[in-house]
């Protein structure tokens, strides 16, 4: 089991071998992410930054760590929900339900009923049957219809699976809503997670500003646009040129201050957050076909646990070392196994990295997202621990500062 419960004070900056060290990682076989939560404040202070006009509604599915959830929570974000099981944490946090979207276009009856129940009132819909059971049972929601803007050049599309036609489905959809007398407050869309052609989320602005003329004619309030979420985690440039071009769409298309804008961020809060300390457990040597030699390590986590990205999203991943550059001679191809038996089970390959013994560390940052939540106890390995590191000042001098940590033991979303 990891050991101790405080972190001292290393100079502004987390000492990982230090860590490494203080939680006795030698002595046994887990793994441990390292979660600073002064990261999450830094970039909500960069997001109102960046973006004043647009309120973050922090994705739940991304990481649902409860610490997160009540760290953001006091920062004054909001909160995307995908299911009954998301809401009931955030609500946990003694969150108020306004503060929550049902941003899921496609909800179980029992969710709908749980969502009414605690007075979560905004949903996303995106089909008339959607629209329907809505109707059905619970017509007080207020509806932000989903259209589909995919970028053409992006890491990960939804618009296969959610979103209507912006010209065709769309106004049909707020046509039925305005026939069977509910209410159609606004427009949501999703570009696409890593998307590298920046202007679709101009695109996606200007259309939504035609359903919004479109929805004022009929008589609804058009009060709320969601701009979604995918924005990059640990890639401030691009981040801060996403930002360039929405603000200055909005500018143009939303210039008034009664539209309330909303985004999905996930990643961006929580990716760059975490850190995961990965312990080498066993190697061996293979010979490759031009004859030269490949590194087998096998690590105490894997894509059934923590890298489960790897799979999902075709993550790359980055590793560092803790060995002295002074002691490092050649470097060799390696691979990266996670400890389960299953072949699939390949966290990196073509790495270079040096001669590594059983033992050794291995640090893997930008870990935060969509890690933790997708993992399994497959092969019966479970999550790693967790320990946070939050900055504090203390109230007896206002001046001392120093590190306070907190930790758990074992996931509670596994």
């Amino acid at each position: 089991m990891i050991k101790g419960n405080r972190i001292e004070f290393y100079n502004n900056k987390i000492n990982i071998p230090k860590v490494i060290e203080e939680q006795g990682l030698q002595d046994t076989d887990e793994a441990l992410f390292v979660c600073d939560l002064n990261d999450l404040r830094r970039k909500y202070e960069l997001w109102n930054q960046l973006m004043p006009r647009v309120k973050p509604y922090y994705a739940v599915k991304c990481n649902d760590d409860p610490v997160v959830l009540k760290t953001l929570a006091d920062l004054g974000a909001n909160f995307d929900c995908a299911s009954m099981g998301e809401i009931k944490l955030v609500l946990a946090e003694n969150v108020d339900p306004e503060r929550i979207i049902f941003a899921q276009p496609c909800k179980p009856l029992t969710h709908v009923a749980y969502a009414k129940a605690k007075g979560v009132m905004t949903s996303i819909v995106d089909s008339e049957y959607e629209i329907l059971k809505l109707h059905q049972h619970f017509p007080e929601s207020n509806l932000v219809i989903r259209i589909r803007c995919d970028a053409t050049d992006v890491k990960l599309s939804f618009g296969e699976k959610f979103g209507c036609n912006v010209k065709t489905e769309a106004p049909a959809l707020m046509l039925l809503a305005k026939e069977l007398n509910l209410k159609v407050i606004g427009i949501s869309f999703h570009v696409g997670t890593g998307c590298n052609e920046l202007p679709a989320y101009d695109r996606a602005i200007t259309e939504s500003k035609i359903l919004f003329d479109f929805g004022t004619k009929l008589g609804f309030n058009m009060t709320l646009l969601d701009i979604g979420g995918g924005f990059p985690g640990s890639d401030n440039v691009t981040f801060k040129k996403i930002s360039n071009i929405v603000c200055r769409s909005l500018e143009r298309n939303f210039p008034e201050d009664n539209v309330n804008i909303i985004a999905e961020p996930g990643r961006y809060f929580v990716e760059s957050a975490y850190t995961l300390i990965c312990k080498v457990h066993s190697k061996r040597e293979a010979k490759s076909c031009d004859g030269g030699i490949i590194k087998h390590y096998y690590l105490n986590d894997g894509v059934y646990v923590s890298f489960n990205n790897v799979v999902t999203e075709n993550y790359k991943v980055v590793v560092q070392h803790l060995l002295d550059n002074k002691n490092i001679t050649p470097t060799f191809n390696s691979i990266l196994w996670g400890p389960t038996g299953d072949s699939l089970d390949k966290v990196g390959e073509n790495l270079d990295l040096p001669d590594l013994k059983c033992g050794d560390f291995l640090i893997f940052p930008n870990m935060g997202a969509y890690s933790l939540p997708l993992s399994t106890r497959f092969n019966g390995f479970g999550s790693p621990n967790i320990i946070y590191f939050d900055r504090t000042i203390l109230t007896e001098d206002n001046v001392e500062e120093k590190f306070r940590s907190m930790r758990i033991t074992s996931y509670p979303g596994v």
